[in-house]
């Protein structure tokens, strides 16, 4: 922890640009209406917001039949234990360095700022990865409830049969609530966290205590020592454990989400870095309890992964319960914590995306950094996501594979974003002018805590694009590595054409709230 002084000098850490230039940057934004927005979400609501955004148990609950085929158990229990403790020392990396700048631009802003040159460069390039995967993770949540819901009716309607178009609706009819919601999300933050909260919590005790009461019992020797590599097309165990780990390691990215909010939370320089540690701290471990019990009771592996539902944990609460009744309460169970975590989707980017606008990193900058003076939020900025999963979930309908290669660079985009402003803070923090520390810093672990985070970010990008079935098609490619490519070409191009005379390289607007 820093003390008075360094919290008293880090208020001026990024001030690097005139005083006329930000004074014509502060005229813009007041033109615009995209001035700051208001503090008013308090500490119990900032944790619980980052808490339910990651939603970890219920989304390898929905997922985990792809580690089945690739790693198996043994890639589930301990890729969560390794995923576990990667994630939260990014986390803690992420957390000091909201401690000095807690910013609604977060990576694009920390990597425009700590990069030791072509200051404006790295944060462009990074402010379009981070937007693109954010607005691509919020059309993955509604693909996920649709998938649910298609196949708990495929589950109790034998003649049901399941149409492109019917996942499209669907995705409509679960992102036109939570997209109307946000317009009064000030009201509805302290109840829709506390009840997600709870949900969250409660739902995995029940799950669990049902599943450990009532399931067939697995071998400790399957739980602890199976490694499945000859199902897949992999035959080399190594490959197949790291392809596994997907599950789980996708399942805990996205804690950044708080972050994007901080603007709007009080004393954010110190609540916001504890939201980050504490939802990928206790999402990690939910996370693994949940598939320690999950392993240890599955039942017949053979009718998990070969359901006609295309949902394993359909089975595994069939074969406990042998009710449908109650297969479909649990199902649902995962499913409301899930759609819960759409509403704090799509209000951290579109948070994002004002705080990129603001500074004129997207084309129509001024169009999306508008703040409505009656929601106090950014509607417009809010339509571009709303108008993105709308666009998105008409591509199903023609194609599923090109579908789920948009949606499949989400966690690959994310892990990358991590990784620019960690590399950059590390060399600011060993350089000869290390940086003015915020309340919360990492002291003398700093420097082992961020190299192992680089290093677990380096691994786990590595596995992302493989393709997790052989032989690869067009249907069952992995399309995150070349996606994420095109991405960054894309804000290449930007800035050749107009960027490097657009962007503006982020300084602080307002006093900290401390």
């Amino acid at each position: 922890m820093g003390d008075d002084r360094n919290i008293e000098s880090a208020k001026n850490v990024f001030a690097e640009s005139a005083p006329a230039e930000c004074a014509d940057r502060e005229a813009s934004h007041k033109r615009t209406g995209g001035g700051t927005l208001d503090r008013y979400i308090n500490l119990l609501s900032a944790t619980n917001f980052g808490f339910i955004l990651l939603c970890s148990w219920e989304f390898v609950s929905v997922v985990f039949q792809f580690s089945l085929l690739n790693g198996g158990p043994a890639s589930m229990i301990y890729g969560s234990i390794f995923s576990g403790i990667g994630s939260t020392f990014i986390a803690m990396s992420l957390a000091e360095m909201a401690s000095i700048d807690p910013t609604v631009g977060a990576q694009y802003r920390w990597s425009a700022n700590f990069a030791p040159k072509w200051n404006k460069f790295w944060g462009l390039t990074q402010g379009w990865l981070t937007v693109f995967a954010w607005m691509c993770a919020s059309a993955s949540i509604p693909a996920t409830l649709a998938n649910i819901v298609v196949s708990l009716l495929i589950f109790n309607y034998e003649n049901y049969v399941p149409k492109r178009w019917h996942a499209t609706l669907l995705m409509w009819a679960f992102t036109i609530p939570a997209f109307a919601g946000n317009f009064w999300f000030r009201r509805l933050l302290n109840v829709l966290q506390t009840v997600g909260c709870l949900c969250h919590v409660f739902f995995f005790i029940i799950s669990v205590a049902t599943l450990a009461v009532m399931a067939p019992r697995s071998s400790v020797e399957f739980v602890f020592t199976s490694l499945t590599y000859n199902v897949s097309g992999w035959t080399n165990a190594g490959v197949a454990w790291g392809i596994g780990l997907l599950t789980v390691t996708s399942s805990l990215s996205g804690f950044d989400g708080v972050l994007h909010m901080s603007d709007e939370v009080k004393k954010a320089r110190t609540r916001v870095p504890r939201s980050i540690i504490a939802s990928c701290v206790l999402n990690s471990v939910l996370q693994f309890a949940y598939i320690i019990t999950l392993l240890f009771t599955l039942g017949d592996i053979d009718k998990v992964t070969s359901t006609p539902t295309g949902l394993p944990l359909i089975e595994v609460y069939y074969q406990a319960t042998k009710s449908k009744h109650a297969t479909n309460v649990f199902v649902a169970m995962a499913a409301i914590v899930i759609y819960t975590a759409l509403f704090n989707d799509l209000a951290s980017v579109s948070r994002l995306i004002w705080a990129f606008s603001r500074d004129n990193g997207l084309p129509f900058s001024n169009f999306f950094a508008y703040v409505h003076p009656t929601f106090k939020l950014p509607v417009n900025a809010l339509g571009l996501v709303g108008v993105f999963i709308t666009l998105i979930a008409i591509i199903y309908i023609g194609s599923t594979t090109a579908f789920n290669a948009i949606i499949s660079l989400t966690a690959l985009a994310l892990y990358i974003s991590y990784f620019l402003p960690i590399l950059f803070f590390l060399l600011k923090r060993i350089s000869k002018n290390p940086p003015e520390y915020g309340p919360f810093r990492l002291g003398k672990f700093g420097v082992a805590l961020n190299l192992y985070a680089l290093c677990y970010i380096l691994f786990i990008v590595i596995w992302m694009p493989f393709p997790t079935m052989l032989p690869v098609t067009a249907v069952n490619f992995n399309y995150a590595g070349p996606l994420v490519g095109a991405v960054i070409i894309g804000a290449l191009l930007d800035w050749c054409i107009s960027g490097r005379k657009r962007f503006e390289v982020p300084v602080p607007r307002h006093k900290p709230d401390l």
